[in-house]
């Protein structure tokens, strides 16, 4: 499978695209204004204590103060647990962990996300292209995506080696499948600097100041997302073609080859067709190849995907047409999820199949399909109603909320008042205004739709008004109003 990076800069946006087959499959958008915080290390001021919650809220600088969960701070040193790499099962009350007043260094492992602030660890973590260093632990652990016994265990061996007596912990990540030792010596030797550094920074900090703040997004992205299959890495910015050169000289040195700068005219993304990619991720309706199609609905509180059928009939039985449409259905949905960067919990709500064996084979499918996310997911069992419950981790804001916001005009309910709906309204208000103020005659600014069906289709009703409340009403259309707005005003 041939993959690409494309890398586009602009003086106060960056993005960066995934491209599996010519396919857009991730896309990540970082603005000047609004970078994230994720994996950022701050000094904080605990502000409360909250022992019914089992949290904390800490100070860190930002617009709202951050989450500390008790399960989240560090408690009894792993060396105390004989190895282990869990923390104790039974988590103290939050008041014997921390209290109100008190300088603490944590880290962001979740971006603010609408109205709730950025969630916070004191498990702290330095991430480089092989390793993330655990400074809290001496546990070394392997990525699970490495499946090779030998090689977890050579690669497991290898870092225990280098450090016999270590000072901290290590998780070996997936690109380090295959290397030898010194390259993991390089990454160990670089990551005790950047601690020792964070250290030092974190004694002279004053509360809220980032004493490690992670890479910016095209360094990151080659960092955390360059592997042996990634043919080329396209980037449209020559100063930051040349920052990733130097980056890329210094950590992957075989893989130099393979930064490119693209200096064409046609906008790279353009070149690619990802603007059109990004341009359909952000509409609820999926088409499929079948004829078949998916509504995507992201909510608060999960993200519902309704699998339809649409116009394709098949050739055969309904029932082969449903399990083909599944089949389809549950790849587009893993690549939805991946570019449209949806996470927590996710409803698939797939097209009832009697036989049990195309239950599996679709699970099968949507859980294929999921090996290549970046992201952790979570699939569990097909309920009778043919529903699939999955989760999958959220560190940061979907494409749709860091591309958009509410419709002024619902503020995001996703419908309007109908025109008819909003003339009762209206008549309600006229009644209950005269019966508190005395006036003459009234004047009612709506909108055109509005004030047109008051006039035409509600004329009778109007008449009907204006003879029980003995006053005359005049309606104003104002084209600025949306349709659910209006004011009653009393001459």
């Amino acid at each position: 499978m041939s993959e690409e990076i494309l890398i586009n800069v602009t003086p106060r946006e960056t993005r960066v695209a995934l491209i599996e087959n010519g396919m857009l499959q991730e896309v990540y958008v970082e603005r000047t204004s609004k970078r994230g915080y994720f994996g950022n290390v701050y000094k904080g001021r605990v502000q409360r204590v909250m022992p019914g919650m089992q949290a904390a809220f800490v100070e860190i600088g930002q617009e709202r103060a951050a989450f500390l969960h008790a399960s989240d701070i560090l408690r009894k040193p792993d060396a105390e647990l004989e190895g282990a790499d869990v923390q104790p099962s039974v988590v103290p009350p939050i008041n014997e962990l921390v209290h109100e007043g008190q300088d603490i260094i944590v880290q962001v492992i979740k971006d603010p996300i609408g109205s709730k602030g950025a969630r916070l660890t004191t498990h702290l973590s330095l991430p480089s292209r092989y390793l993330v260093l655990l400074a809290s632990s001496k546990t070394v652990g392997v990525s699970a995506r490495i499946e090779d016994e030998a090689e977890r265990a050579r690669l497991r061996d290898a870092v225990l080696m280098m450090e016999p007596e270590r000072e901290h912990g290590y998780i070996v990540r997936t690109n380090a499948e295959g290397l030898p030792a010194e390259s993991l010596a390089d990454d160990v030797a670089y990551l005790k600097r950047v601690w020792r550094a964070v250290s030092a920074r974190f004694q002279n900090a004053r509360v809220g100041d980032c004493v490690y703040e992670d890479l910016s997004l095209p360094l990151r992205s080659v960092r955390d997302l360059m592997r042996a299959n990634i043919e080329k890495v396209r980037i449209d910015s020559r100063e930051t073609f040349e920052r990733t050169l130097k980056f890329v000289n210094q950590f992957m040195p075989t893989m130099v080859d393979r930064i490119e700068h693209y200096p064409g005219e046609r906008p790279i993304f353009d070149l690619y067709g990802v603007e059109d990619e990004i341009q359909r991720a952000l509409k609820k309706e999926v088409p499929l190849k079948s004829g078949g199609h998916l509504i995507v609905d992201q909510t608060e509180a999960m993200t519902t995907v309704d699998v339809n059928t649409g116009g394709f009939l098949g050739t055969r039985n309904l029932e082969e047409t449903v399990y083909r449409t599944n089949l389809e259905a549950a790849q587009a949905v893993a690549r939805q999820l991946r570019v449209r960067n949806i996470g927590g919990i996710i409803i698939i709500d797939f097209i009832d199949m009697v036989d049990e064996e195309h239950k599996r084979q679709v699970l099968r499918q949507l859980e294929k399909a999921l090996a290549r996310d970046h992201a952790k997911t979570t699939v569990y069992d097909m309920s009778p109603l043919g529903l699939v419950e999955m989760t999958r981790k959220r560190t940061t804001e979907s494409l749709e909320r860091q591309l958009c916001e509410p419709c002024p005009a619902c503020i995001g309910r996703g419908s309007l008042k109908t025109a008819e709906t909003v003339c009762y309204e209206i008549f309600r208000e006229i009644t209950r205004a005269v019966r508190q103020f005395d006036c003459e005659k009234l004047l009612v600014l709506a909108a055109p739709k509005v004030v047109s069906r008051i006039l035409d289709e509600e004329s009778a009703a109007v008449a009907e008004l204006e003879e029980f409340i003995k006053k005359t009403i005049r309606f104003q259309s104002e084209d600025q109003y949306p349709q659910e707005q209006y004011d009653v005003v009393l001459l």
